[in-house]
């Protein structure tokens, strides 16, 4: 049952005054639930019972941390349909997608379950005192990994459970030893009201300090940045757009003392297609990406905004066929009335600058807050001209830049922002050939997709979800995988310290019978 209430540790809350209610965006009328904004008072209760846990939290060993990961997928599996219907009714998104995406979020936190039981992520190195050492002594000096503190995790508009309350951010800031509070994301609070009681029932259960997650409510924007200024708060994890991740940033580096935010931003995720792909594969190719387009109405940070080859009867052979085959698709409905006028405005502007060709525009009757896809032309030379056409539009919606030749391309791909994503289509001989547009594509991205399409995001501990800015706003960094662990930690270094009051992982016996790094070679000793 949806109760509307903050969660502040183990205890349900509502002192203030305003509410607000979720969005159906397929009957095009709020739901039935109310929800309370937090106040600043609760604001206040949840960070400093966070604080207090952090201080037991951070000792507790990685194999109860596990078990707590581990009991916490299992509560949302609990949850069963009500779930599934809640993130339905508030997303517009199919069931398909809700039980997918919950089998994702699952996944996660047991995937970093068993990283904190191997425990070798805390990169234990012990370089041994050398007393005798010429024409100065050694010390011996032994570092590890150990938590920030309390990480604030905003939850994202497009993936109400894989990248909100329990998702990514929430599972590696806990694995890592650190509290969360989640800022719930308005537009599915109802399905983090439900995610939240999963999270404190396996804190109870496995006896995890009271506080160690809570859950705030809020509408507009002032309970996020109490949350980011609040002294006692360490760390950010943000989705979103790049004006709420670059504001955040900000508001974070404005402080006393200033904290990581670690925000996934926008991306258009430039597929370049190469001469081999057009002669050989440019109708499948056309097809395969006429879906990757409309993928979740287009609502998905890797989605390719941007096609970019070099002109000719086959590119415009492919453009004629991507834009045949999207135009054969039905249109999705989009998470909220609000994106889907963001993207019809987008998509308006974009398609009046000079030089642009629209290709593709659905102009058939649909329902409300339904995404009608759309594909433009434009000139490398307009592109390269104006940056506005640059720009994600967040929907089923992408522009095909025509280059003269593969200079231009090169330089195109050097003119980028950061993105998440970059993917080359064409032959091994082709990038052999185009090694200058393969180094210039490579430094944009995070991730390299050769023959590919970039939607679709694998958990997993080589995976990298980040970019140059503003795709993120830290490049060192990925938000998916296990490798999202190193966020929420810092190394710190003991120095000639007394062994038995070593941390377990640095002690010379290794009790943890975990691999480290021991005078240059790693070993289990």
């Amino acid at each position: 049952m949806i109760s509307g209430t903050n969660s502040i540790g183990n205890t349900s809350s509502k002192k203030g005054k305003v509410t607000f209610k979720t969005f159906n965006p397929k009957e095009n009328k709020n739901t039935e639930w109310t929800f309370y904004e937090a106040t600043s008072n609760e604001i206040d209760n949840a960070v400093e019972l966070a604080t207090n846990a952090f201080k037991v939290y951070k000792h507790i060993s990685g194999l109860r941390k596990a078990e707590f990961l581990e009991e916490i997928a299992t509560e949302i599996e609990a949850l069963g349909d009500e779930l599934i219907n809640t993130y339905c009714k508030e997303s517009g998104l199919p069931e398909g997608r809700a039980r997918g995406e919950r089998g994702r979020t699952m996944g996660q936190l047991r995937a970093f379950a068993n990283v904190l039981k191997e425990s070798s992520w805390v990169e234990a190195v012990i370089e041994k005192a050398q007393p005798n050492r010429e024409p100065m002594p050694k010390s011996d000096i032994r570092k590890m990994l150990f938590p920030l503190g309390l990480v604030v995790v905003f939850g994202a508009s497009n993936f109400p459970l894989a990248f909100s309350t329990a998702g990514g951010d929430t599972a590696s800031a806990l694995a890592a030893g650190c509290p969360v509070i989640v800022k719930s994301h308005p537009m599915h609070a109802g399905t983090g009201e439900l995610v939240s009681s999963a999270i404190i029932k396996a804190a109870e259960k496995t006896g995890m300090p009271n506080g160690v997650f809570s859950n705030l409510n809020s509408s507009g924007i002032e309970v996020g940045q109490q949350l980011v200024k609040h002294p006692k708060v360490k760390a950010v994890g943000f989705t979103g757009s790049i004006n709420g991740g670059t504001a955040l940033y900000k508001l974070a580096n404005e402080r006393d003392e200033p904290i990581p935010v670690f925000a996934e931003m926008g991306s258009i995720n430039p597929v370049v297609i190469l001469p081999s792909a057009l002669e050989n594969d440019s109708d499948a190719w056309a097809t395969k990406y006429a879906s990757s387009i409309t993928m979740g109405a287009g609502q998905f940070c890797t989605n390719p905004g941007l096609v970019i080859g070099i002109k000719g009867e086959k590119l415009n052979g492919f453009i004629n066929k991507l834009s045949e085959e999207i135009l054969k698709l039905e249109p999705t409905c989009m998470l909220h009335p609000n994106i889907h006028a963001k993207y019809q405005e987008g998509k308006k502007e974009l398609s009046g600058q000079n030089g642009v060709t629209v290709t593709a525009n659905y102009e058939k009757d649909t329902n409300e807050n339904t995404a009608q896809p759309s594909i433009l032309k434009v000139s490398g030379a307009d592109f390269l001209a104006n940056t506005k056409l640059h720009k994600e539009v967040f929907g089923p919606f992408s522009v095909v830049v025509t280059c003269e030749n593969a200079t231009e391309l090169e330089n195109i791909l050097n003119h980028l922002e950061g993105q998440l994503t970059g993917t080359i289509l064409g032959s091994e001989d082709d990038l052999e050939k185009h090694k200058n547009v393969v180094d210039a594509l490579q430094s944009r991205v995070g991730r390299l997709l050769f023959n590919g399409v970039p939607t679709g995001v694998e958990v997993c501990s080589s995976m990298v979800h980040g970019g140059p800015f503003p795709a993120s706003t830290d490049a060192r960094f990925t938000s998916v995988g296990t490798s999202a662990i190193k966020r929420w930690v810092r190394p710190v270094s003991f120095q000639d310290w007394p062994n038995k009051l070593l941390p377990q992982a640095l002690q010379n016996e290794n009790p943890l019978k975990i691999t480290r790094l021991i005078e240059g070679v790693y070993s289990k000793n």
